[in-house]
């Protein structure tokens, strides 16, 4: 059963919140860092390299002193004070006007050691350790990690009656017009129910933050490991989440580009995927999939429409009825070579928030030569697979909007 854990939060001042709330670190690249970075930033302790010369090597032990360093600054410049309670917080966020609401508290290590927490990913473990060296060294998770959990209708509505109750703490939009809400729960006969109800909870999923959560449980458990007087409640034995329930969610598609038809010309390249697609011409406008199995692919100036064949998937298999398998197994694998999406330097892949003219574009630009929008994963889908033991293809997922970081931080001891 899932544990929900209230915790004494390390958090901005409401002044201060909108400039310590950064991007998590694993959307940004150092570069994008450094530019967006104030001086209040909580990128100076998630991606510490932009406090050095650009092109130094992020793993350097230096550049990990310099993320204890600024955290350090922080809290003794008043950017991060911590609350003098446990407390569990609720944080929305409202994109194209629809809203959802996530429950902040701790996961238990345990949890995730136990398969309470289920994952859909794998992980690499040269990520897992990079993130584990930055806990290690913080003493604290820095950044949430991203939960869903099977809706509970009192929870909704206990999360409603603190949401219309309390004045929220925190209440900015940032520059991506993605609306930021925070509340502290402050009562207890409230938060003491929620606790109540995720016991009962079988399991919480991963929706985003592999490697986070897996860094941030195998520090604790490392943790537990190295004490030889551990008890069992010392604060290491959780991590920071947000818990949002699964009917609140929405996964966006996760696009592909490709890089080369393999020596094929577009026309011989589309007589190929009449073996495994009916495809349709749709003409220069957008044409964006709709339902599942349907595919839109751009080319050579022109969107066309492909539609699975019945025997290309097989929807009773969490796996094999995934329309990243069918793209996969009918197109990139037996007509471009494309075999490994991890390693393959011939395809790139695409968040639904930018766009199909993205597509477009790195297509028309010359980069890329084909483009595939395909539609997304639901939610359903991404729980049987955890459930079954099943890990999705890379790059199937992706969520929007991101959890900003810095709203409030877990603190280890």
């Amino acid at each position: 059963m899932a544990i929900l854990k209230p915790f004494k939060g390390l958090r901005p001042p409401n002044e201060l919140v909108k400039e310590v709330a950064s991007r998590p670190y694993d959307v940004i690249s150092s570069e994008e860092a450094r530019e967006e970075a104030n001086k209040y930033s909580l990128l100076h302790i998630t991606k510490p390299e932009i406090d050095f010369e650009p092109g130094i090597d992020i793993h350097l032990q230096q550049v990990y002193d310099k993320a204890k360093e600024n955290f350090d600054k922080f809290r003794n410049m008043g950017y991060l004070v911590q609350d003098e309670e446990d407390h569990l917080y609720i944080y929305a966020q409202t994109m194209g006007g629809r809203t959802q609401y996530g429950l902040v508290g701790c996961a238990g290590v345990e949890d995730y050691m136990s398969g309470v927490i289920k994952k859909h990913e794998l992980t690499r473990p040269d990520k897992e350790e990079d993130r584990m060296k930055h806990v290690r060294i913080t003493n604290a998770n820095m950044e949430p990690v991203f939960f869903a959990y099977p809706a509970v209708p009192e929870i909704d509505q206990i999360i409603e009656t603190v949401v219309k109750d309390q004045e929220a703490e925190y209440d900015f939009t940032t520059e991506d017009n993605i609306g930021h809400h925070f509340w502290v729960i402050k009562d207890d006969v409230k938060s003491n129910r929620l606790i109540a109800l995720f016991s009962e909870i079988p399991a919480t999923y991963i929706a985003d933050g592999h490697h986070r959560t897996a860094a941030a449980a195998l520090a604790g458990n490392e943790k537990k490991n190295n004490n030889p007087n551990h008890i069992g409640d010392e604060e290491y034995n959780y991590f920071l989440a947000v818990h949002f329930p699964d009917n609140q969610l929405r996964i966006m598609d996760y696009n592909r580009v490709v890089k080369d038809l393999k020596g094929l010309t577009p026309s011989e390249f589309i007589e190929l995927l009449g073996k495994a697609f009916s495809v349709t011409e749709k003409g220069i406008e957008e044409f964006k999939p709709d339902k599942p199995h349907t595919f839109s692919m751009y080319l050579d100036g022109k969107w066309y429409e492909l539609i699975a064949n019945q025997d290309t998937y097989d929807d009773s298999d969490p796996i094999g009825g995934l329309d990243v398998t069918i793209l996969s197994k009918s197109v990139l694998e037996p007509i471009l070579g494309i075999m490994d999406l991890r390693t393959s330097k011939r395809i790139d892949f695409v968040g639904g928030t930018r766009g199909l003219g993205e597509l477009q574009k790195r297509v028309d630009s010359g980069e890329m030569e084909a483009a595939f929008a395909l539609y997304p994963v639901s939610m359903k889908q991404l729980m049987d697979i955890a459930d079954t033991g099943n890990i999705m293809p890379p790059k199937t997922t992706w969520f929007a909007p991101k959890l900003r970081s810095g709203l409030v931080v877990h603190i280890l001891e």
